[in-house]
């Protein structure tokens, strides 16, 4: 098996997790099914980039403006590292809130009748 196909089979494996966890009801399952997913899409970002070290030397100086190496994906993934991260921080907060607020974290618990908060228990106030 050479690099990419073993790459490429990574990344399935990766996305088809992070989808698979991302589906649950569980926030917490939601929360790493992200985190997969974002950490996959790097990965697919720096693989279809090419080879770095068969193009060149990576400085410009050194044969030319041909031989250096494309900047562009590694900025973008690190960027994309940052706002992961950032989305990864907020989505922990409103977990936590979550958990302290109505003590659970599963949709089924968020959304059942007669917690505060919920439709069903606005229609009751507006109803009496």
């Amino acid at each position: 098996m050479n690099n990419q196909l073993e790459a490429a089979v990574l990344v399935a494996v990766l996305f088809g997790a992070g989808t698979y966890l991302m589906l649950s009801r569980r926030f917490l399952r939601i929360l790493f099914g992200f985190l997969i997913i974002s950490n996959a899409a790097n990965l697919v970002i720096i693989g279809v980039s090419g080879d770095p070290t068969g193009r060149g030397t990576g400085t410009v100086g050194e044969g030319g403006p041909g031989n250096a190496v494309d900047p562009l994906p590694q900025a973008l993934v690190l960027t994309a590292i940052v706002i992961g991260f950032a989305v990864a921080a907020y989505l922990t907060v409103l977990f936590y809130r979550l958990h302290a607020d109505r003590k659970g974290t599963s949709l089924n618990t968020l959304y059942a009748e007669g917690q505060p908060g919920t439709a069903a228990a606005r229609e009751k106030e507006i109803d009496s």
